[in-house]
């Protein structure tokens, strides 16, 4: 009985795996005005997806402790098809959040948002894993 209670545990473990959203994974942003970057973990947040940044790089690309390590970066983040997502996207150097649009190709994230009719491209990210 327990070997069967294990099999079925790890078989869902593994089919939980295989229907991970396409966006989940740590991203790498592009540079900011200052030149400084991060790593954005993406995963499920209830029924939207979301990042957080969970590492912070200088412009010459040295690890740097940030205050902002642990803020939520994209929140309500929804795949409409396509590999295009909506949501919100946080922009820690402008200090705003944009109604964002997330189009996924590969191993690659064209990232832009508006807001208040301001639309600002948030450059292309890059998986990191």
């Amino acid at each position: 009985m327990k070997k069967i209670l294990m099999t079925a545990i790890a078989a869902i473990s593994i089919a939980g795996a295989a229907f991970a959203d396409p966006l989940e994974g740590v991203w790498q942003t592009s540079r900011d005005d200052n030149g400084n970057f991060g790593h954005i973990q993406v995963a499920p947040c209830g029924p939207t997806l979301c990042g957080t940044l969970v590492r912070s790089f200088d412009s010459s690309g040295s690890e740097v402790s940030s205050d902002l390590t642990g803020s939520t970066i994209i929140s309500e983040t929804v795949a409409r098809g396509g590999g295009e997502y909506r949501g919100k996207v946080y922009s820690p150097d402008r200090d705003k959040t944009y109604n964002s649009r997330l189009q996924l190709s590969g191993n690659s994230l064209a990232v832009s948002g508006c807001v208040f009719g301001i639309c600002r491209d948030g450059g292309t990210w890059t998986r990191v894993q």
